[in-house]
């Protein structure tokens, strides 16, 4: 049973910092890609931020500058450090995982909420 579980989310203040995180169960960690992505009401899911599994970082226009993906092998997670929160980063997070070998199968986690707000 393939599990990515999300924690972290919640409501912040503009300019703070939130940290997310994401376990991973039932895979071989190191043979995925992880990346984060969001999806506001209305709007399509985008990426936010990638990591391979040898630690190359791609990120959104939008969040460059602000936030940082990282990945932990030896605890199975990958994390999404937030800084300078902006209104529109509020949406539901969502972490994959993608095998980086045929045939490239996907997993998703159920997501968690980030509000930005005053």
């Amino acid at each position: 049973q393939v599990q990515l579980v999300e924690s972290g989310g919640g409501l912040v203040q503009p300019g703070g910092s939130l940290r997310l995180s994401c376990a991973a169960s039932g895979i071989i960690f190191n043979f995925y890609a992880m990346g984060w992505y969001r999806q506001a009401p209305g709007k399509q899911r985008d990426l936010v931020a990638a990591i391979t599994n040898g630690g190359i970082t791609n990120y959104a226009d939008s969040v460059k500058g602000r936030f940082t993906i990282s990945r932990d092998n030896a605890k199975n997670t990958v994390s999404l450090q937030m800084n300078n929160l902006k209104p529109e980063d509020t949406a539901v997070y969502y972490c994959k995982a993608k095998r980086i070998l045929p045939p490239y199968e996907e997993y998703w986690g159920q997501g968690t909420q980030v509000t930005v707000s005053s």
